[in-house]
């Protein structure tokens, strides 16, 4: 099967996914828990996150370099990533809204992806042909889909603030949420100044990309000083920690469109 086969075929499996996480939802949110529903409910939304990763894996052989090159590639492993978040999330705190959400976001970025058809280029320039290129991006995604999990909690958590409902529970999960992602994205930091060491000879060059992405570092980061330096304060680091989600998709989507990331070097779609 050649790569533009492969990707002719993606609709198949996106809509083969997306079916089953809507059979998947609509079966858990009228389950009990620990349920026998509930399990095959599980089942099924696992189910679709296997369809995806078997499609990327096809997509990979077949286009005979990793598919981490476009924003349409990378919207599928976001999609992948975020659904199985959901699942191992809703595994370990039972929130049905949150795995609710997750499967339906990874479903947003699959038709996203379904109305936007990727280019079925083999090529990989040569910046892109270094051993930091894979880590670096899927860390990265996978970063990203936890962060964005994170963001979601915390806005979750200033509605039950606004209603004197807040549950410990809530903020125990944004805080693991945002922690985790927060590890992900500076290993992603790293792995990156070492791609571009050797890609470009420089670890850091204030790039506009490089420099939302330390923006986007530090916005997390100021969500982990708030919560150690100020454990009993709830509003101020739940707007840091939704607001800096703004901050991640200027890094991810945004900059591409600034002026400024005209000149950049890690532009890889043209």
């Amino acid at each position: 099967m050649t790569h533009f086969d492969t990707w002719v075929t993606f609709p198949y499996f996106s809509v083969g996914a997306i079916i089953l996480w809507c059979i998947a939802g609509f079966l858990l949110f009228k389950s009990e828990k620990k349920s026998s529903k509930e399990k095959i409910a599980l089942l099924v939304a696992l189910g679709g996150v296997i369809m995806i990763g078997a499609f990327i894996t096809i997509l990979w052989i077949s286009l005979e370099r990793p598919p981490l090159r476009t924003l349409g590639e990378t919207r599928l492993w976001y999609g992948f990533f975020l659904s199985a978040v959901g699942l191992i999330a809703y595994l370990r705190w039972r929130y049905k809204w949150f795995v609710g959400y997750s499967l339906a976001m990874a479903s947003l970025f699959l038709l996203i992806t379904l109305s936007n058809p990727d280019t079925y280029n083999k090529a990989l320039m040569p910046a892109l042909q270094s051993p930091w290129f894979v880590p670096h991006v899927v860390v990265y995604i996978f970063a990203y889909a936890l962060l964005a999990a994170s963001s979601l909690v915390a806005f979750h958590g200033l509605y039950q603030h606004s209603k004197n409902q807040l549950v410990q529970e809530t903020l125990d999960m944004a805080n693991n949420l945002a922690y985790i992602g927060l590890g992900f994205l500076t290993f992603g930091l790293l792995f990156g100044a070492l791609w571009a060491k050797e890609a470009w000879g420089h670890y850091w060059t204030w790039d506009p990309k490089e420099t939302w992405a330390f923006l986007t570092w530090l916005s997390y980061l100021t969500y982990v000083h708030l919560r150690y330096r100020h454990p009993d304060a709830i509003k101020k680091p739940l707007w840091a920690l939704a607001l800096s989600f703004g901050i991640l998709l200027i890094c991810w989507f945004g900059v591409n469109y600034l002026p400024s990331a005209q000149q950049s070097v890690h532009t890889y779609t043209q």
